[in-house]
Order: structure tokens, then sequence, then C-alpha cells
């Protein structure tokens, strides 16, 4: 049978449901289809679950470092992983729910089950349905990279995804890839029992940060016991009796090393492989995301690509703004552009890097008049009181034009607190907007705005 729609909307990540419910709103006739989880990848495995871990991982941690604060327990804290896990499911459970029930509120708009494919320009299949439109909006997410590692084949291994199953704590876990995902499983792990090593092909982790940046995040985790195996550059492994066998060429240490269980965190790749792209014209990049323009049209009229798929930048704000975007100039006669976006995003470690904006090495390779204002979270009044000194901030100024091009705040509240930077670069403010602020005493932002009287040119690289 054949069904006519005003707009029909593949995936239900962050960007898919708000769009329908505003299209909806506006009276189209509209049809999302999902093949499985309610939310995408941010609510059921992403986000919302891995941040749940997080809490609970802190909260053992700090149990363990009662004496600092005054008080003891009478034992070392004892980790049940299947009620950690039972809270998290609980919450991301919660978290599903809740789109769910907003599905079932919205005018217009029909929720149909299965996978979509592309019959062409205006076709969408679903099982023995297709769905006419003269607009598509494909929101279908990404998925976690298997590399083509040798022997990855013959390894039982875990993803972001599956690892969130686990009802126990690992003895050993071996991570491959320190980036983001990475590390913040590495910290959760280690924080609930188990050993843990990460391995990395490059030089440092969070190799695309600034050196510093890197190394400060590297020494926190170090000090918690996480092993980092840096610049590993032939990466292998085989079965053992113990679990997996891992092969690594390092400078230092050993060439092999056996884990109980591998969690290959390696990056995503785009859902789009089966989604018949190709009968539509849609044009994709190397690695399958679908190319957009800066109001992320394809280049087939009348199909648009929000979210991970598109390659921009894969974080949850973003796929959001994507439908922001999307409404703007549809409904709002507003001509937003994915190029008005300024990069932010966090790491979720603990403590948390917040990012905005161009990491100093970009700043300097702009070519333009930088200036650098940093100040250790050891000067800061409320992370000397937390016991939570670690980290830094870091601040970048054009001494030109006084624009802000920068921060990063790697430390207790670091995520929350970056965010008055942003705003201002939003609003194209001098710098001096937050530096003759008053912010409130105690807090860690009241330390941003006598940072930033502290601007000086960056030493020489």
């Amino acid at each position: 049978m054949s069904d006519v729609y005003d707009a029909v909307v593949i995936g239900t990540g962050q960007a898919g449901p708000p769009l329908a419910a505003r299209a909806g709103a506006a009276g189209w006739r509209v049809a999302v289809v999902e093949r499985k989880l309610l939310g995408g990848t941010c609510v059921n495995a992403g986000c919302v679950p891995t941040k749940a871990l997080v809490a609970s991982a802190r909260a053992v941690q700090m149990a363990r470092r009662g004496a600092e604060f005054g008080f003891s327990i009478a034992r070392t804290p004892e980790v049940d992983m299947a009620r950690v896990k039972a809270r998290m499911k609980a919450i991301s459970g919660a978290s599903n729910a809740r789109v769910a029930k907003w599905f079932d509120q919205m005018d217009s708009v029909e929720l149909v089950r299965g996978h979509a494919v592309l019959e062409g320009p205006g076709r969408v299949a679903v099982g023995d349905r297709v769905l006419q439109t003269e607009r598509i909006f494909v929101n279908v997410g990404a998925r976690p990279r298997v590399p083509d590692f040798a022997g990855v084949a013959d390894v039982d291994f875990l993803t972001s995804t599956s690892i969130l199953e686990l009802d126990e704590v690992p003895d050993h876990l071996v991570i491959v890839g320190g980036s983001y995902i990475g590390l913040e499983f590495a910290q959760i792990h280690r924080r609930l029992g188990a050993e843990v090593t990460v391995i990395e092909q490059g030089p440092r982790v969070m190799g695309r940060e600034d050196a510093d940046v890197s190394g400060a995040v590297a020494r926190v985790l170090e000090a918690e016991g996480i092993k980092l195996r840096l610049g590993a550059e032939c990466v292998g492994f085989a079965p053992h009796a113990d679990g997996v066998s891992v092969g690594v060429e390092c400078s230092e240490g050993p060439p092999e090393m056996v884990g109980t269980h591998l969690l290959l965190a390696v990056g995503r790749v785009p859902n789009t492989d089966d989604l018949g792209l190709e009968a539509a014209g849609v044009e994709t990049g190397p690695r399958g995301f679908i190319t957009v323009d800066d109001q992320l049209r394809t280049n087939v009229a009348g199909i648009w690509a929000l979210g991970d798929c598109n390659g921009l930048a894969a974080f949850t704000h973003t796929s959001y703004n994507d439908y922001e975007i999307v409404a703007a100039n549809l409904f709002d006669d507003d001509p937003r552009r994915v190029s008005d976006r300024i990069t932010c995003y966090g790491l979720f470690v603990d403590p948390p890097v917040g990012r905005v904006g161009m990491t100093e090495a970009e700043a300097r390779a702009s070519g333009r008049n930088v200036l650098v204002a940093t100040r250790p979270m050891k000067h800061v009044g409320r992370a000397i009181e937390m016991s939570e000194t670690d980290g830094f901030m870091k601040f970048l100024v054009d001494a030109d034009t006084e624009e802000i091009l920068g921060a990063v705040i790697f430390g207790v509240g670091g995520d929350e607190v970056v965010h008055a930077l942003l705003d201002v670069m939003y609003a194209e403010a001098s710098y001096r907007t937050i530096s003759r602020a008053v912010h409130i005493h105690p807090t860690v932002a009241e330390l941003v705005p006598t940072t930033l009287q502290g601007l000086r040119p960056p030493e020489a690289a």
C-alpha cells in the first residue's frame, strides 16, 4: 500500500522528534520511522546511561576519599555492578519513555516501526509500505566503529554500546582508543574496581586537544591507576585462556598484554550503508557521512540530513541545533546556518573538560594576534575547599578585536563554567564583558574575570 505525507523523518535521535513535533504543529502530516529504540544513541547508549555510570563511579571514588574530608567508613566500598547497571537502565529507560510519551501527544504525527530504505527521491519503503513525500529528513545517527585490526574477528570484544550490558566489573579491561569515549569508560571502570589499560596509537591521549590539556588529563587518570600505552604502532588480538591477548609494539612496556575484557573505542561510523542513499542520488563522503550544505540540505532537493549521520559534529547538542537550523529555515523565515555554530563539547571524566572555540594551536595557526590567560585550579578557592584541585583554566583572546577565540576549563565544574565564555562569544562581545563582571563568591566561575585580567602573549611555541 502507499501513503502520502508532507514529511518523513527517519530516525528518532535528538533532531528527529522535535522536528516532527514542529512540523505536526504547523499542520503537516508527518511519518517518523524508527527501527529500534526511541531517542537514539544519547538516550539509550550514549550520554544518559554513560553519565549515570560516571555518577556511580564518582560516588564510589568519593567514599574511598573519606579520610580527606574527615570521615571514615567501616569497610572498603563494595561495588554491586548489577545494581549499578539497574540504576543506569532505570535512568535511561525513563528518558526513552518520555520520548515515547511525547510521540503519543503529537498531532498529525505517525510513528512507523521498521527499517527505512530510500527507493528514490520522495519514496521511503518500510517493510511492505511505501511512504511518499516531498520532504525527507534523515536522522539515522551512527554506531561504534569496529576497526580491521589483525585478529579482531577471532576474539570477543565490547563496544561503547555492548559494554553497558556488563553485569560484572572486569578484572582487567583493555581499551583500544585514547579519546573521549575510551577515557570516560577507563575512569568509570577503574573507579568501580577494574584494572584498566588504555592503548592509543598516537603519541598522546586526546590527540585533537592542546598538549597541555591532554597531558593534564593523562596525569589525573594515571594517578588513579589507569595504565596508558601510547604510540602503539601495531595492534592485534588473539584468544587467550584468561580473555584476550592484545599485541602492541610500543617504545616502552611489554609487547603483549592479556585482558579479561576488550573495549574498542576507535570512533563511530554513520548508519547510512543500508539506507538506499544511492537510489535517491544522495551524495556521501568517503567515510559514509551524508554531504550537506550550510543549512543541512543534501544535493537532492527535498532531502536533509541531521545529527551524527552528516559528520559535522557528533554531539547531542549539535544534533538538536541541526533541528533548530532546519526548523528556522522552514517555518520561521530565519536563515540560520551551521557555520554560525561555535565548537563546544565536554569530556566527562572527573574532573570534566569543557571546551569552546579554538584550541591554542588553532588560534596560533590562524595568524591572529593571540593573547592567553591561564590559572591552575589549585589557585581557585572553591576547588581548594572541595579538595578538587586538578586541572586549569585557559582562555584565548584576539588582541586586536578583543574577541574571545576559545577556552578550556579542565577542573571541577569546568563543563558548566565554560558556558560563560561561550555566551560572550555568541554575542560577539569583547572579553572585557566578562573581565569587568562581578561573579559570585565562592564559586569556580568567580575566577573567570580575574583570569582574563591576566592576558599575555603566549610563550614561544
